[in-house]
This record gives structure tokens, sequence and C-alpha cells, in this order.
């Protein structure tokens, strides 16, 4: 697939937007490289640096820190899931289709292209798997909420509790099980190849056992 989108990304999280130059393409492009490489704990602006070959204080024109640096990562990652959720959402109808939809976006792997300076989109979800938790269960959670750096995640559960709501409107926990159903495919996905005795992937021979377990956690719950 040969596509590019770019993202209205909140201004707060970067100094100069990475999206405006070769440069901060890079590093964005990068910065994904390394965070899945290496972890987010070990990953530095001074190995950031050396990669792309320029100086620490070119990065840091661009991001006061590496904490604004990963939530500039996840909210593109969830903007980009909520256009792919808008794009293959068109002209569905029916409520369940779209969620298996859902469903089968965030167990599978995303879209690739050929575009130059576009983030693998494998490293990328591995990114949201491994650290995204990093980004919000902080200490200081309450104050990056209030400058709405968490706004694409709640938009993307707004939609799919909405969906839930046309499937079934007398569910009382719409919101809650969409942020379970994106937590768990994560945490599930992560815990198969990882730590499989906390699953139940070996019992079963699906192909895609987060897909298979989550459909039955999300329409269990919901139909009734």
């Amino acid at each position: 697939m040969d596509f590019k989108v770019s993202f209205q990304v909140n201004e707060k999280l970067f100094i100069k937007n990475p999206e405006s130059s070769v440069t901060g393409k890079h590093i964005i492009e990068k910065s994904v490289e390394l965070i899945h490489n290496l972890g987010f704990e070990h990953f530095t602006f001074k190995k950031l640096s050396l990669e792309i070959n320029c100086t620490e204080a070119t990065i840091y024109r661009y991001f006061e820190n590496k904490h604004k640096l990963l939530l500039y990562i996840l909210n593109w990652y969830w903007s980009f899931i909520e256009f792919l959720v808008m794009f293959k959402l068109q002209n569905i109808t029916n409520a369940k289709q779209k969620l298996e939809i859902i469903l089968e976006l965030l167990t599978s792997d995303l879209p690739e292209n050929n575009n130059k300076f576009d983030y693998n989109k494998k490293n990328l979800t591995n990114i949201i798997i491994r650290e995204s938790t990093k980004a919000y269960l902080i200490k200081e959670v309450d104050f990056l909420n209030k400058d709405e750096f968490f706004k694409p995640y709640k938009d993307l559960c707004q939609t799919i509790s909405s969906i839930i709501l046309e499937y079934n409107p007398k569910y009382q926990y719409p919101h809650s099980i969409s942020s379970t159903i994106i937590e768990t495919a994560h945490t599930h996905e992560f815990f198969s190849f990882n730590l499989p005795k906390l699953t139940d992937i070996e019992n079963h021979i699906e192909s895609n056992f987060t897909y298979s377990f989550l459909h039955q956690l999300l329409f269990k719950t919901i139909s009734f």
C-alpha cells in the first residue's frame, strides 16, 4: 500500500513541528527505530543524534524532552488508528461488522508503504505495546491530561463506544469496554509472545489468538 498521511498533533508536545522539515521527520523516524530496539528507558537524545548525524541541540529545538517525544509518537499512532477505522468503516452499516473490523485493526499488522519518511508500522506498534503505559501511568498524568495530550486515544475510545451503543443501546459501560479492548489487545499480544502462561494461546490453534479472545470477550459482554 502506498500512501502518506499526516495529522494535527497537539502543538504543546513540540517546540518545532517535526513534520515541517526533513530533519524533523528523520528525528521521528529514527526515534521509532531506536525506542523499538533499545526500549524507552535506554533511549536518549544523545544516541538519537548519533543515528541521524546531528547535535543534541538540534533535537532539543524540536522536543523539550524524550517523554514529550514519546507522547508525540503515541499521538501520531492513535490518530493513524482512528484514520484507519474511519477509512475501513466507510459504507459499513452493520454494527457487529464494524466492531469486528476494529478488532482486526487492533490485532493485525498495520499497512506499510514505500514512502521514504513513513514510520515503520511494526516498530510503531511494538512501541505502543511495550512503552505506551509509560506515558500515562505516571505521577504527572493529571497535568498532561489538562493539555489534552491523550485526546487522540480518548477520541478512538469514543468512536468505539458509539459503535458499541449502535450494537446495544442499553449497554451501560461503552467507554470502559472500549478502553479495555484496546489495552487487552496490547497486553495479550505481549503476553502471547513473551509470557504465554498468562494466556491460553497454547490451548488454541487460531492464527490470531488475541482477535479470537477479544471477539468472545466483547460480544459476550455487550450482548444481552
